[in-house]
Order: C-alpha cells, then sequence, then structure tokens
C-alpha cells in the first residue's frame, strides 16, 4: 500500500475508533454497564479485576482494544509491511483517534456552555420584562 494511501486509512480507521470508544464510555446508551464497570474497577478485591473493568470506564485505554480489533478486522500496517507495522499502526491510531476525542469533547463542553450562557440571557431578559412592567 502506497504511504499516502497508509495516512489516509490512518486518519479515516481513527473515526469508527474514537466513535466506538467514545460511545462505549461517555454516553447515555451505555451508563448502566459504565456505572456497573466503575462500580467495580473501585471495589474488586484483586488488582487485575479492578484495571480489567477501570478498561471500560476510561477512553483512552479502552481506544487501544477497538484499535486491536480494527488491525485484526482491516489487516492495517504503518510504513513497514511484517509484525512492526501493526504496532506503529496501534499507537498512531490511539494517538488520532485520541485527538479526535479530545477535539470532541471540548466541542462538546463550548456548546454546553453557549447554552449555559443563552439560557442566563434568557432568564435575565426575562426578568427585566416583568420589571418593566
Amino acid at each position: 500500500m502506497a504511504i499516502a494511501d497508509q495516512i489516509i486509512w490512518l486518519f479515516v480507521l481513527a473515526v469508527p475508533t474514537a466513535c466506538i470508544s467514545w460511545t462505549v464510555t461517555h454516553e447515555e446508551i451505555f451508563r448502566e454497564p459504565h456505572e456497573w464497570c466503575v462500580k467495580h474497577s473501585k471495589n474488586e478485591k484483586f488488582l487485575l479485576t479492578r484495571k480489567f473493568f477501570y478498561l471500560f470506564t476510561c477512553e483512552y485505554c479502552f481506544s487501544h482494544y477497538v484499535t486491536i480489533g480494527f488491525l485484526i478486522f482491516t489487516d492495517y500496517k504503518l510504513l513497514l509491511n511484517d509484525w512492526r507495522g501493526y504496532i506503529l499502526a496501534g499507537f498512531s491510531l490511539v494517538f488520532v483517534a485520541n485527538i479526535y476525542m479530545s477535539l470532541f469533547a471540548l466541542l462538546r463542553q463550548a456548546i454546553k456552555k453557549e447554552k449555559v450562557e443563552i439560557e442566563k440571557i434568557e432568564i435575565e431578559t426575562d426578568n427585566e420584562k416583568l420589571i418593566n412592567k
């Protein structure tokens, strides 16, 4: 595969990796399993068991496993055509996917801030209308 194609694959494969990792660890549809994993990651007796459950609560950690799944599914390698290509592809995918998730988190935070500011302005406007009547 040409280097340009490999780079395109890198940035494209990072999208579903980020999407799956974010959805499983943050979105409402997986809230109950997420809370269950959080509880077990804090309360389990054995270290390995706690770490296993933590895996499903951290988008960064979980993205490594999603990446492994995509590498197996797509047989994607980066730069080298042997096992080293898998290693490079894996860490590169995790890196790009986490950049996507960070940007998404910042975007969501900015949107929430805008909504709060709009609500505050609306309340102030409503209060001023009541006072002026």
